[in-house]
């Protein structure tokens, strides 16, 4: 719920406001997928985690044949067996690195999807060739199997190892494409959300600049419109005074410009403030009651929230009478949420205004508190008993 006040006779209103051993930790593949694109110490670093990743794989895919087997009672070179089974995936573990990099090069669910899937096809096959040609090296010359027969020779060897373990290969190479898209597109969304949040924060800092540029000069007009009664009164004394707190006023609140969040004590000083300026041009015909709880001086408000409700109260409230009137600006807490209220015992709001839009003063501070706060705040204009109007304002309430 939220109420827009006129500041030019205008209108008031309310409204609402895998399974396989080859998965490692997220942590450990990201290192690994930015291999291509990191300065050459980090690459240093990601070569250390590429390298102890396979080394696991290694040791797990040899652990898991040879322990069953010699539990089992088998007879081989069980030393040498183990460190060829682990020497195996070096290949792999070498051509990781350009796997991710075609993964990223050519991407498959993209367009020129059959020229790229071919290219994936023949980087398999060469991977599945050099890595099968390693491993009949490896059997053929370390017999890590104590074969006493005589082996075939290196070119069936060969032959074999690679029909073998084709189906192992592409799983291999599909897990590696598939790990660093998953973490590339992972990784994409996050850098989309940064630069949205952060885009976000900019376009709420310039709107609220630019509400600030509309309201100070309002402030600015309607103050210089009061020097210039005075001077037109001969109260030349009273005049110059105002300018000596017009700008006083206007310092401090640049020199705040950039914090759209300050402390309650804070907002209370540029009231004050502001309340010097009038008091000069009213005189007697302006009383002001503050009631500000200690406990709750600390606690966060908008930059500038009071001064435009006072303003508003003085010029629609007090300036249409005679003999003038009372401003009482309070704080309260109720519940979780900080209450503020500015009330004025001057002419009610006439029914005719309900429900209708217009002016600066709190349709300017509607727009920045949502800005701030969403849809978390309430801000509405009412007539009290026989006399006067009060504007409320409910906000989160936050304090350090």
């Amino acid at each position: 719920m939220c109420s827009l006040a006129p500041v030019d006779q205008t209108a008031y209103c309310t409204q609402p406001a895998t399974d396989s051993i080859l998965e490692p930790s997220a942590l450990s593949w990201r290192t690994i997928a930015d291999m291509e694109s990191s300065p050459a110490t980090a690459r240093s670093n990601n070569r250390l985690w590429l390298a102890a990743l396979w080394l696991g794989v290694a040791l797990i895919d040899a652990g898991e044949t040879v322990f069953p087997m010699r539990a089992q009672g088998m007879h081989h070179d069980w030393g040498r067996l183990f460190l060829t089974m682990v020497v195996a995936w070096l290949p792999w573990a070498l051509a990781t690195p350009w796997v991710i990099y075609l993964a990223r090069r050519y991407p498959v669910l993209q367009a020129h999807a059959a020229k790229n899937i071919s290219i994936h096809v023949g980087a398999l096959a060469a991977i599945g060739l050099v890595s099968a040609a390693w491993e009949a090296a490896l059997t053929f010359f370390l017999n890590p199997w104590s074969q006493t027969t005589p082996m075939d020779p290196f070119i069936m060897l060969w032959l074999s190892k690679f029909s073998y373990g084709l189906l192992s290969s592409v799983i291999v190479y599909g897990l590696i494409a598939a790990i660093t898209i998953v973490v590339d597109s992972r990784e994409r969304m996050a850098r989309q959300h940064t630069e949205t949040a952060r885009l976000n924060e900019q376009l709420s800092s310039a709107r609220l600049g630019a509400l600030r540029q509309q309201m100070e000069p309002h402030f600015m007009f309607n103050t210089l419109n009061a020097i210039a009664g005075l001077v037109r009164d001969n109260r030349n004394d009273a005049a110059v005074s105002m300018i000596v707190g017009l700008s006083d006023f206007l310092r401090r609140a640049a020199d705040d410009s950039n914090r759209p969040l300050v402390e309650l004590a804070e907002e209370v000083e540029y009231l004050k403030r502001y309340l010097e300026i009038q008091q000069v041009r009213f005189a007697a015909r302006l009383q002001v009651q503050l009631e500000f709880p200690p406990d709750l001086l600390r606690a966060s408000v908008p930059n500038l929230v009071l001064q435009p409700l006072v303003e508003n109260a003085i010029k629609h409230g007090i300036a249409k009478r005679a003999k003038g009137g009372t401003i009482r600006v309070a704080a309260a807490r109720l519940n979780e949420r900080l209450r503020l209220s500015v009330y004025n015992d001057g002419p009610k709001v006439p029914a005719r205004w309900d429900g209708t839009c217009g002016g600066i003063g709190l349709s300017n501070l509607r727009a920045r508190l949502e800005i701030l706060y969403g849809g978390g705040f309430d801000l509405d204009l009412r007539n009290v008993g026989t006399g006067g109007v009060e504007v409320l304002v409910l906000l989160p309430l936050k304090e350090p």
